[in-house]
C-alpha cells in the first residue's frame, strides 16, 4: 500500500496530493471504467488524441520542465510553477505503449468531470484498502481455512477465529458491501470482470482462501510464480469437476478404502500401518501421476514411510495383490537374504496408465523404519535416472516424496534434502512432497512435537509453495494435486501438498490411542470416513446412485478375494519380487566368480598422466594460479619418471574407467580441490569468474562423462543421495568423500540401514565407494579416525570360519560379504581397488580409509609397473626387504594396516632391524584374508606375531582381526597387540601427548 501511495504522489502535483487520484471517483461505475479502458486503448495507438496543445520538440521541452518542477518547484520559472500548480497540465504525447494492467490518468472522466478534477480521497483510500484486503487473504487466508476434518485443531496464529479478522482494520460497513471496486492485477477472482461489489469480492476470497484449501505462497520472491498460483486457485470455476471425473475419484477412493477394509478383515491382528483417515492419499498420488504423465513424465520414483505403503503398492503401482497378501503368510523365502517386514519393501513396475494411455515406470524405494532417511536416496536415484536418460530438465523423470506430519518437521534430513533441491549437481528439477498429516505423531500432539504453526514450514526455506487441503474433500484434494503437478512441470521446483486428515486407529492396528488422545478418538469414532461422505455428496447431487456405489465396492472386494485365494497357493515368498532397482542384463551371462583385469597398458597410464598434468589447451588465455602451475609441473615430472603419487593414482583409475565407458561421479565436501589440497580436478581461471577446466573430462574424445561435485555441508543427505545414485546403474563408479572420516558418522543411518544391510534386506546391490580420510597425526579427536571399527563390526564374515581354500578364494569372499573395508598404503593398490569395483561381476560397497600425510609422503609412490597389465590389487603386501628374503632369521612379524606402516619402517631402519623384523601390510581388512595371513605366518615359523595399530586398543581393527588371526592360524599361535591403550576419545588434543604415544607404539612394535 505504501508503494501504491508513493506512486500516486509522484504522478500528481504537490498541491493536489490531498485530493489525488483523478483516475478513481466514488461515483465511478463499471460502465465508466469500461469507457476509461477504451480511452486508454485509443491512446495506445493515437497518443495525439490525449494532447491539448503541444507536439514535437515543444512537447519534449514542456515535459522536461514538468519533470524538473516535480523534483524541485523552485528550479523552474515562476510562470511554469504557477501553470503546473494550477493542475491543468496534461502530459505530452508518448509513443510508448501503456503498460499492462495500467491506465493513464487522462483516460478517466468519471461523471462528466473535467480532466484534472480533484477526486475524493476516501474513494482511493477505499480502493487501496480493498487491495490490502485481497493481499491479506492471499497471505493469511490459510490461517482460518477449514482444513481439519475433525474440526479440533488449527494453527495457533493470531486472528484465526473468524474471517472478519482479516479485514477488521479496514473501515467498511454494511453500506459499502454493494459498492463496486476495481480489481487490481494481483488477483484473478473477477474472471472476465474488471470490478466487483465488495460483498462479492469478500465471498470469492473466502471461498478461495478460507474454505477447504489453504495456500501458502506469498513468501515466494517471484511475481510470475505468485501470479501463476493465484490464477490456478482464484479463477472462478476451477473447482468444477465433470460427472466422469467425480466418478473416477469415487472409484479410486473406493479401492483405497476397500483395500484397508479387506486387510483389516483378513489380518486383524497384524501390523500393516493402514491409511484409514487419509485414504484420499491414494487418489491424490494417482492424480499427480496422471497429470505428470500427460505433461511428459515417463518415470516416477517414490519414497515413503510405512503408513499407507501397502495401499500405495496395490493401488498406485498396481503390485499384484497376491504378492502383497503372501507377505502376511509367514512363508520361507525362496532366495537369499534376511528380508524385511512387508511395509518396508519397495517395488518396480512398468505399466500402462489407463487415464493417459501412456506407459509409465513406477518405483517405490525400499526403506527402513528410520523416518525420512529414504528422502535423499530417492533424490539420488532420480537424479541418476535423469542423467542416464539425458533428461537435463527433469521432464521425463520425477520424484514424489511422501511424509508423515511429525517426521516432516522433526527429522533434520528433510531440511538437508530440501537444500539439495536447487544445487546444480544435485537438483532433481522439482519434487512433489505429499504429507499424510494425521495431526499426531506416535502418541504426541503437534503442540508438543513442533514449534512452527505447520508441520510443512521447512519448505518455506526453498520457496516451495505449500498447499494445505482438507483430506475429507476429495475434489479439493484433486485440484491441489493437479496444480502441484503443473507447478512442477512449469517451474521445475519443489512444492508441498499437506493432506490434513486423521489416523482412525492407533500408531498400528493393535495399538490403543485412547490412552493418550481420548478426546480426539471420541471424535474419530463418530466421524464418517471420506468415502461415505463423498458418496453421500455425489448421490445427493445425482452424479451416482446408491446401487452404483455398492457395485463398485463389491467389485473390488471380489478382486481382493480372488487374489487372497491365489496367495494361499504360494509356498515361498520371493524377495526379488520386491526389487526397486533392477539391473536388467547385468548379471546374465557372467561368471559370478570371475574378475576382469584391473591393470591397463602403460601407454594408457602415460596418456592420462600427461593430460592430467597439463594446463588447458588455451593456457595462454586461461590464467592458472602459480601454485597450481608448480603442482602440474611436479605431476609431469612424476609421469616422466613413471611414478604415481596418491592424486595421480586416483586420476589414472578414474581416467582408465572413463576410457572404458564407465561414468565416474565423485561427490562430497570440497572434493574438487580435495580437503588436503591434493586433488585439484577443477582448475579455476584467476581473472574470470566461473571459468573452469577439468582435464579428466577431456581425456579421450569418446570417453564416458566425469562428474566431480562439491556438495552442501551435509553428510546424511549427500551420502544418501550418492547411495541412491549408485543403485541406478551398475556400470558407474560413484564415490562419496568425507571432509574427514570422523564426520561420516553424521550419516550413520544411511550407513547402517542402507549401505551395510541393503542387499541382505532388499536384494539390492550397490557399488558405492566411501572415501574416509583417516590417520592419527596429532590433529585432535575429530580429525583422526573414521571409526573403522564400526564398519568392521558390521561386516558379515564369520570370525570362526575359514572358508575352503581355492583359486577363487578372494572373489568368493567378496561375493559372500556385505561390504569391503580396506586401508591402502600405496597409490597402486588404491588404483586397483577402485578399478576392481567395476571389474567384479557383482557390486559391493567399498569403505576406504584414505590417507592425509601420505598424500605427499615421498615414499608413498608407486611405479607404473604396479598398475600396468598383469598387476592386480594386493590384499596383503608382504615384506620384500631383507626380512622377506631370509624368513627363517626373522624374530618378529608386525602385521599392520594403512599409514602406520611408514612410521614402522622408518623406526626399523633407524634401529637397523631390517633383517630381524618383518612388516606385513593387511590392505584389505574385511573380508579378512585368511589364506594369505596363514601363508605369511607359515613363512615366518619361528617369529613372534604382533598386530600394530595407531588407534586405541578398543578402536581400529584389532577387535576384528584378533579372532580371525586365531582362526587363520588354527589357534596354534598367538597374536599380541601393540598400540595405544583403550580410550574413550579417538585421539588426544595434545601434540606432546600424541608424540609420546606414537613413540611408545613404535618402540614396542620395533623391538626384539
Amino acid at each position: 500500500m505504501h508503494r501504491a501511495h508513493t506512486a500516486f504522489s509522484l504522478a500528481l502535483s504537490p498541491m493536489a496530493r490531498k485530493n489525488f487520484a483523478t483516475w478513481l471517483l466514488k461515483s465511478s461505475s463499471s460502465q465508466q471504467m469500461a469507457k476509461a479502458t477504451a480511452a486508454a486503448a485509443v491512446r495506445t495507438y493515437n497518443s495525439a488524441a490525449a494532447e491539448p496543445f503541444a507536439n514535437g520538440s515543444t512537447a519534449s521541452y514542456v515535459e522536461e520542465m514538468y519533470n524538473a518542477w516535480l523534483r524541485d518547484p523552485t528550479s523552474v520559472h515562476t510562470s511554469w510553477d504557477a501553470y503546473f500548480r494550477s493542475n491543468s497540465y496534461v502530459s505530452p504525447p508518448n509513443l510508448a505503449p501503456v503498460q499492462a494492467n495500467t491506465l493513464p490518468l487522462t483516460a478517466f472522466n468519471f461523471g462528466g468531470a473535467v480532466s484534472g478534477a480533484a477526486p475524493d480521497s476516501k474513494t482511493i483510500d477505499d480502493h487501496l484498502a480493498v487491495q490490502a484486503i485481497i493481499r491479506s487473504y492471499q497471505i493469511r487466508g490459510h490461517n482460518i481455512a477449514h482444513l481439519d476434518p475433525l474440526e479440533i485443531n488449527s494453527p495457533e496464529l493470531p486472528g484465526n477465529s473468524s474471517t472478519k479478522t482479516i479485514y477488521a482494520n479496514f473501515s467498511f460497513g454494511e453500506q459499502d458491501m454493494e459498492r463496486q471496486f476495481k480489481l487490481p492485477s494481483t488477483t484473478f477472482i473477477g474472471g472476465d470482470e474488471a470490478s466487483l461489489p465488495l460483498k462479492e469480492i469478500l465471498n470469492r476470497l473466502e471461498n478461495v482462501y478460507c474454505n477447504k484449501i489453504g495456500v501458502e505462497f506469498m513468501f515466494i520472491n517471484s511475481l510470475e510464480q505468485c501470479n501463476w498460483i493465484r490464477k490456478r486457485f482464484e479463477t472462478p470455476g476451477v473447482l468444477n469437476f465433470s460427472p466422469e471425473e467425480k466418478r473416477l475419484i469415487l472409484a479410486r477412493l473406493t479401492r483405497a478404502t476397500g483395500f484397508e477394509a479387506f486387510l483389516a478383515k483378513k489380518y486383524s491382528s497384524e501390523k500393516r500401518f493402514g491409511l484409514e483417515g487419509c485414504e484420499i492419499m491414494i487418489p491424490a498420488l494417482k492424480e499427480i501421476i496422471d497429470v505428470s504423465t500427460e505433461l511428459g513424465v515417463e518415470s516416477v520414483i517414490m519414497g515413503m514411510p510405512h503408513r499407507g505403503r501397502l495401499n500405495t503398492l496395490a493401488n498406485v503401482c498396481r503390485k499384484p495383490l497376491n504378492q502383497i497378501f503372501t507377505q502376511f503368510a509367514g512363508l520361507e523365502a525362496a532366495d537369499d537374504g534376511s528380508g524385511d517386514v512387508k511395509y518396508h519393501l519397495g517395488t518396480y513396475i512398468e505399466r500402462l496408465n489407463r487415464v493417459t494411455n501412456k506407459n509409465i515406470r513406477l518405483a517405490v524405494v525400499a526403506n527402513p523404519s528410520h523416518l525420512e532417511a529414504v528422502d535423499p536416496v530417492v533424490q539420488g536415484k532420480t537424479r541418476a535416472e535423469q542423467f542416464y536418460r539425458g533428461d537435463q530438465e527433469g521432464k521425463k523423470v520425477m520424484s514424489i516424496l511422501i511424509h508423515g506430519d511429525a517426521a516432516f518437521c522433526g527429522q533434520g534430513v528433510v531440511y538437508e534434502t530440501m537444500h539439495l533441491s536447487d544445487l546444480p549437481d544435485y537438483t532433481t528439477h522439482g519434487t512433489i512432497h505429499v504429507v499424510a498429516n494425521n495431526q499426531i505423531g506416535f502418541t504426541t500432539d503437534p503442540r508438543f512435537s513442533r514449534s512452527s504453526p505447520y508441520c510443512t514450514d521447512v519448505a518455506r526455506v526453498v520457496n516451495a509453495p505449500i498447499f494445505h487441503v482438507n483430506a475429507d474433500d476429495p475434489e479439493a484434494v484433486m485440484h491441489v494435486c493437479k496444480v502441484a503437478a503443473e507447478w512442477r512441470a512449469t517451474f521445475h521446483k519443489d512444492c508441498v501438498i499437506d493432506l490434513v486428515g486423521y489416523r482412525r486407529n492407533g500408531h498400528n492396528e493393535i495399538d490403543e490411542p485412547m490412552f493418550t488422545q481420548p478426546l480426539m478418538y471420541q471424535k474419530i469414532r463418530k466421524h464418517k470416513n471420506c468415502l461415505d461422505l463423498y458418496a453421500d455428496k455425489l448421490i445427493a447431487e445425482g452424479t451416482v446412485t446408491g446401487e452404483e456405489v455398492k457395485s463398485v465396492a463389491a467389485k473390488y472386494e471380489n478382486i481382493c478375494e480372488e487374489a487372497f485365494a491365489l496367495a494361499k497357493t504360494e509356498t515361498h515368498v520371493k524377495y526379488k519380487d520386491w526389487l526397486d532397482s533392477p539391473w536388467s542384463g547385468f548379471f546374465e551371462g557372467k561368471d559370478p566368480l570371475k574378475v576382469a583385469p584391473t591393470g591397463v597398458k602403460e601407454e594408457t597410464l602415460i596418456h592420462i598422466g600427461n593430460r592430467f598434468s597439463s594446463p588447458p589447451p588455451n593456457a595462454a588465455e586461461f590464467v592458472i594460479h602459480k601454485g597450481l602451475m608448480r603442482v602440474l609441473a611436479a605431476r609431469k615430472a612424476m609421469v616422466d619418471d613413471k611414478l604415481a603419487d596418491w592424486a595421480l593414482g586416483e586420476a589414472m583409475a578414474f581416467g582408465s574407467l572413463l576410457k572404458e565407458g564407465i561414468h565416474v561421479r565423485l561427490s562430497g565436501q570440497d572434493v574438487e580441490r580435495g580437503t588436503f589440497s591434493h586433488r585439484h580436478h577443477v582448475l579455476h581461471h584467476q581473472l574470470v569468474d566461473k571459468a573452469t577446466y577439468n582435464s579428466l573430462q577431456h581425456m579421450y574424445p569418446d570417453q564416458a562423462p566425469y562428474s566431480v561435485s562439491n556438495s552442501s555441508l551435509s553428510e546424511y543427505a549427500v551420502l544418501g543421495f550418492e547411495h541412491g545414485y549408485s543403485m541406478t546403474n551398475p556400470n558407474a563408479l560413484v564415490l562419496w568423500e568425507a571432509q574427514f572420516g570422523d564426520f561420516s558418522n553424521t550419516a550413520q543411518s544411511i550407513i547402517d540401514q542402507f549401505i551395510s544391510s541393503g542387499q541382505s534386506k532388499w536384494v539390492r546391490q550397490s557399488g558405492l565407494v566411501m572415501l574416509l580420510p583417516h590417520g592419527m597425526e596429532g590433529m585432535g579427536p575429530e580429525h583422526s579416525s573414521c571409526r573403522v571399527e564400526r564398519f568392521l563390526q558390521m561386516s558379515s564374515d564369520d570370525p570362526d570360519y575359514f572358508p575352503p581354500e581355492s583359486d577363487e578364494f578372494g572373489v568368493r569372499q567378496l561375493h559372500d560379504i556385505n561390504w569391503i573395508v580396506a586401508n591402502c598404503s600405496t597409490p597402486a593398490n588404491y588404483y586397483h581397488i577402485l578399478r576392481r569395483q567395476i571389474a567384479l561381476p557383482f557390486r559391493k560397497p567399498l569403505i576406504l580409509c584414505t590417507p592425509k600425510s601420505l598424500l605427499r609422503h615421498p615414499e608413498a609412490k608407486s611405479p607404473f609397473s604396479e598398475m600396468s597389465e598383469g598387476s592386480e590389487f594386493q590384499r596383503i603386501i608382504p615384506d620384500n626387504g631383507p626380512a622377506g628374503e631370509n624368513p627363517s632369521n626373522v624374530k618378529k612379524v608386525v602385521f599392520c594396516s594403512g599409514r602406520v606402516y611408514y612410521d614402522l619402517t622408518k623406526t626399523r631402519t633407524e634401529k637397523k632391524l631390517e633383517s630381524d623384523i618383518a612388516i606385513v601390510r593387511v590392505e584389505q581388512v574385511s573380508p579378512f584374508p585368511f589364506d594369505l595371513v596363514k601363508e605369511q605366518a607359515n613363512l615366518y615359523k619361528n617369529a613372534e606375531l604382533v598386530w600394530a595399530q595407531e588407534e586405541h586398543k578398543n578402536q581400529g581393527s584389532w577387535t576384528y582381526v584378533q579372532p580371525r588371526f586365531l582362526t587363520a592360524l588354527n589357534h596354534s599361535r598367538d597374536v599380541s597387540y601393540v598400540g595405544r591403550a583403550c580410550g574413550a576419545s579417538t585421539a588426544t588434543g595434545s601434540k606432546a601427548q600424541h608424540i609420546r604415544e606414537l613413540n611408545a607404539l613404535l618402540n614396542d612394535a620395533i623391538s626384539t
